[in-house]
């Protein structure tokens, strides 16, 4: 059966928030996310750009499942994206003295000082240098993960590993248990409420969502295709790729048994699990790396002070990261910008998630990109594509000119 291509824009000045809008300037940029959504088959996403504190691009695009075409208040599951969300809350809480970034993560966990780790610091748990980038086999079965009084009990228990010493290694699922530990043994509040009051409500947006109102879930776009490597079994495939030298820290840290039936059980979206069931619609993703791209504040919200902003550029380690082989040059909770172009900027910072989805922020240029989709990777690979990452470059060109 055919399909009609979606339509294009309106060009023109910011209007409701149920119609598109596309500042003429960046026109080329809408035109080539259009180019993404021409069947069924790819699924749908929204796109939301900020340049100089300005919402110069709103479009939505394809389909949330097979029946109903992308709306423009539907919302997706958008997996490590939410890490940046997450991080967001502890820089908010660092610049009120209720965390700080020297001080040791046991200060306010105690008993995350099990094991040997009483000297790691929030510092270096926010750049991935704790050493508990491991989930597989942490808890007996994936639907455990759910159980956040669980996982992190395994994870205040564990041992540190040695690799920590010499680089980072990224903590694919692991990262969100910890800092929502970590942020409500140090406020005293639940992670969804500090995710509420510290980044939803200043910035006057509600879809930054782990754990996701009953009331709200038919937004939810319908992910696909399953998360399976190369289109294997993800039981078999990732028991064995646990075994191999050079993949198995992969595997380890963001490979655990039952996964790929977890991220497609309806429940997961009763738990706050900010390292990987974060679910966002662009506008709100966008808003808050707006935020950050101009010191801190936007549409005359402002989210943090220019001088925290300023720390959240600073790369932490330069240090090949163990787990995914190559430098991921991690700042406080967020990696580098990561465009596809030949000079990347500079200062850019902000999270991409498994299958595409994913936000940014550059401060030289006032920039901000955020890009949702559910349709996860390519046809050869589900895990990550490179669909941001050119739209990102798009931007920046167009931002730059």
């Amino acid at each position: 059966m055919s399909t009609p291509s979606p339509l294009p824009p309106p060009v023109g000045p910011e209007g409701p928030a149920d119609e598109m809008s596309v500042d003429s300037d960046f026109a080329p940029l809408a035109d080539q996310f259009f180019s993404m959504f021409r069947s069924r088959a790819s699924g749908g996403g929204a796109l939301t750009v900020y340049h100089r504190g300005k919402k110069v691009v709103d479009v939505w695009a394809g389909w949330e499942n097979r029946h109903q075409r992308w709306q423009h208040d539907t919302v997706a599951l958008s997996f490590s994206t939410g890490k940046g969300v997450a991080s967001t809350v502890v820089h908010r809480l660092a610049e009120r003295g209720v965390l700080d970034y020297e001080a040791r993560v046991a200060d306010y966990w105690p008993e995350f000082g099990a094991a040997g780790k009483e000297a790691i610091t929030v510092r270096e748990l926010l750049s991935h240098r704790a050493g508990l980038h491991r989930i597989r086999g942490l808890v007996p079965e994936g639907d455990q993960l759910m159980d956040h009084a669980l996982v992190t009990s395994k994870l205040a228990a564990a041992p540190a590993s040695p690799k920590r010493f010499f680089g980072p290694g990224y903590h694919a699922i692991t990262y969100g248990a910890l800092v929502a530990e970590l942020t409500s043994r140090a406020s005293g509040c639940s992670f969804t409420e500090l995710v509420r009051t510290e980044v939803a409500e200043p910035l006057g947006v509600d879809e930054l969502w782990f754990e996701v109102p009953r009331e709200e879930r038919y937004r939810i776009a319908s992910t696909f295709p399953r998360i399976t490597p190369l289109m294997l079994p993800w039981g078999p495939t990732s028991s064995a790729l646990s075994r191999l030298p050079g993949v198995r820290n992969i595997a380890d840290a963001g490979m655990p048994a039952g996964f790929d039936a977890l991220v497609r059980n309806p429940e997961l979206h009763d738990s706050a699990m900010p390292g990987w069931n974060g679910v966002f619609g662009s506008r709100a993703l966008a808003k808050m790396y707006a935020a950050l791209a101009a010191s801190g504040s936007v549409e005359g919200r402002t989210l943090l002070h220019a001088d925290t902003v300023g720390q959240l550029s600073e790369i932490q380690t330069t240090a090949r990261d163990y787990v995914l082989g190559i430098p991921m040059n991690w700042r406080l909770g967020y990696h580098a910008g990561m465009i596809s172009a030949r000079h990347q900027p500079r200062l850019a910072f902000g999270h991409y998630g498994l299958g595409g989805s994913g936000a940014f922020a550059d401060p030289e240029s006032e920039l901000a990109v955020a890009f949702v989709s559910n349709r996860l990777g390519n046809r050869a690979n589900p895990i990550a594509d490179l669909r941001l990452p050119r739209l990102g470059a798009a931007a920046q060109t167009l931002a730059r000119a």
